[in-house]
């Protein structure tokens, strides 16, 4: 029931019509079992790239920070109610801490906040990973402008339904599928290890949808507008990484004009090109050609759920740069670099805080990529 044909393919269509043949090879169902263990491949070769060969020492001769935040003093009651209670203590806890071990109220706040900050990644850790994204990103987007430039439905979005379902499947094509599809199934299972966001919910949303429409696009040989897809999210994505690893490197000037840069291209690609071009081609080019069938309103919807995300990122990229402008500098990136147990407290003045810096994730739909950002002058939590 779960392959019926009515649901997946036009009508007068069967999956026998699809068998690869000698002559023609068509997308199969059972070559998305490639992506796991390449996927797994893809994350072995990412620890060795970040933590031994490339990145770590690119990050040292960068004197990028090596060291994390300043630990806390060890302190077994302390220690307890922040590990089985609360990292963020109330006034009334605070208060009866304060009398059991004969501290001030404010070095116990000190305390947790040095506590909370303990559970930072390093700036060199974060560092190597934007730097692996980033080499990732460029590899698979370069790949992706020279195979489409030979295609005709890079230059006229109609061709991607010329002679649907009956497309023969370009090993180049079938290569790209399945690599990206192998880097978010690893981006899938790495975020859990990777450096925990605030907006960890909606990028783990993004990844599930990302990998649902390669994995349906491919079964339904829907993949050359799935090739377009793919490599208009990944544009921005390429500048968003190259703009964290300037900040972790501490050269400002260039982390906020290749912060601008990743604005300008996220958003014309993401609310311009987009929906003008992508979404264009599958809501009415694609039912002019092949008429009305359940998998096509379905892989729509999952277009559309891409679309909110985008919206959702534009809207803080768009706040972002309109603080930056009125105020002269980047605000903060408050979507991709601030970890989930990152300290919304400060510990100088605001007014005596040091140049907000930004640092951002992206994905792809791709991407990533991913991204992005509210603002606000605010002390250095990256």
């Amino acid at each position: 029931w779960f392959w019926n044909e009515r649901f997946w393919l036009p009508h007068n269509v069967t999956w026998a019509d699809l068998q690869s043949t000698e002559e023609a090879a068509f997308p199969q169902a059972e070559d998305l079992y490639l992506a796991f263990p390449l996927a797994f491949c893809i994350f072995m070769i990412r620890l060795l790239f970040e933590r031994e060969f490339i990145a770590k020492p690119c990050a040292l001769g960068l004197k990028v920070q090596a060291n994390g935040p300043q630990k806390a003093q060890p302190n077994a009651i302390l220690e307890k109610v922040f590990t089985a209670i609360t990292k963020h203590p109330d006034e009334k806890r605070l208060e009866g801490l304060s009398k059991q071990l004969d501290w001030d109220v404010r070095s116990i706040q000190r305390w947790f906040r040095q506590r909370r900050n303990q559970e930072k990644p390093s700036t060199l850790r974060k560092f190597c990973e934007s730097m692996w994204r980033f080499t990732f990103y460029l590899y698979i987007f370069t790949y992706g402008v020279r195979f489409l430039k030979k295609t005709p439905w890079l230059w006229n979005t109609r061709q991607c339904w010329n002679g649907y379902p009956y497309q023969p499947l370009m090993p180049d094509l079938h290569y790209y599928y399945i690599v990206e599809l192998s880097f978010y199934w690893s981006l899938m299972f790495s975020q859990f290890i990777d450096v925990k966001r605030k907006d960890f919910g909606i990028m783990f949303t993004h990844h599930i949808v990302t990998v649902t429409l390669i994995t349906f696009s491919y079964v339904t040989n829907l993949t050359r507008v799935g090739t377009l897809i793919l490599c208009l999210h990944d544009a921005a994505d390429i500048v968003l990484e190259a703009a964290k690893m300037a900040n972790y490197c501490k050269c400002q000037k260039l982390s906020d004009l290749l912060f601008l840069t990743f604005a300008i291209v996220f958003i014309v690609s993401r609310l311009g090109i987009y929906p003008l071009w992508i979404l264009n081609t599958t809501l009415f080019e694609l039912y002019e050609a092949l008429g009305n069938f359940p998998a096509l309103w379905v892989f729509n919807v999952l277009l559309m759920v891409l679309q909110i995300l985008h919206c959702f990122w534009s809207y803080l990229i768009i706040k972002a740069a309109y603080k930056a402008i009125s105020k002269g500098k980047v605000a903060k990136d408050a979507r991709s670099d601030v970890e989930s147990s990152s300290d919304e407290e400060e510990t100088v003045p605001r007014s005596q805080a040091p140049h907000s810096t930004i640092a951002t994730n992206g994905t792809s739909g791709a991407n990533g990529t991913n991204g992005y950002l509210t603002g606000g002058t605010c002390s250095e939590e990256h």
